[in-house]
Formats: structure tokens, sequence, C-alpha cells
């Protein structure tokens, strides 16, 4: 088991500044290379206080911005648009990435592609939806809707 510092929010494991230990494959393939996490280290409690003052300093900012966001997005539908074949069948899947260009394009803000959730994958036209986590304590409801792109 690996132990590491988390320098982001990771869904599942923790957020930025928590100690956690996971698998050495997971830390080593995945965690570290993205730079999610730093190895834990005895100097590293300096880096963990830093790292949670500074989210905290951010948090107090950005939740009332957190809050107004999550409203502008639940208050209008999102059009992704993507290219499909005959019947509505997609060519792969509507990506996170997609859905944040889309939301941006929409003029609804911006949103970091790694806060998009999708539940299940998008391989078709139709009506979906999408969670954002927006803050630790704010999260958004999207309405997708996948439509075709036109030849």
């Amino acid at each position: 088991m690996a132990k590491l510092i988390l320098t982001h929010e990771v869904t599942g494991l923790g957020t930025a500044g928590e100690v956690v230990e996971v698998k050495d494959g997971y830390a080593r393939n995945y965690l570290l290379p993205r730079g999610f996490a730093l190895t834990w280290t005895k100097g590293g409690e300096k880096q963990v206080e830093s790292i949670k003052a500074a989210r905290t300093a951010r948090a107090v900012a950005s939740l009332e911005d957190a809050q107004a966001l999550a409203t502008k997005l639940g208050s209008q539908p999102v059009k992704v648009t993507v290219k499909a074949g005959q019947g509505g069948r997609l060519f792969g899947t509507v990506k996170t990435v997609d859905i944040a260009n889309a939301v941006e394009a929409a003029g609804l803000g911006s949103i970091d592609k790694r806060t998009v959730e999708i539940p299940e994958h998008i391989k078709s036209t139709g009506n979906y939806q999408a969670t954002v986590r927006l803050h630790e304590d704010v999260s958004a409801t999207i309405d997708l809707q996948v439509v075709a792109a036109k030849k």
C-alpha cells in the first residue's frame, strides 16, 4: 500500500490535502502521473497544511459562486451536438469534455471536465442527465439533449 497526499479532489477517494493509502498500482499508474497526489513524506506534513489552507481560502470565496452556477446549470438543458449514424446511434460516446464544452458554448459558465460525472455511457441521441461537482457542498444536475450533428 502506498501512502499519498492528495493535491486534487478524487471521486471516491478524498479531497485535496488528505493523506490516503491506496494500492501501489493505482498510485503509480493513475494518481501520481496525473498530478492528483504526491508521495507522503515526513516533510510532506507541511505541504498538507498549506494545501488545506489554500483550499479553505478558495472554498469560502467560491461557495457563493458555486451556488449561483448550480442554479444556472439547472435552469435550462444543455445541447450536446455529436456525430451520429442511422437511428441516432453515436460514433463513440459522449465524454465529459464534450459536456464541459457544451456548457461553455451555451453561455452557462466554465466547468472543469474532471468534475463532470456521467452515470451511464451515452451511446445514442436523446435526453440524459449528468452531475457536476462544483464545490464540496454543492453539486448540480445538468439536463443534456444529445443531438446528431447536421451533415
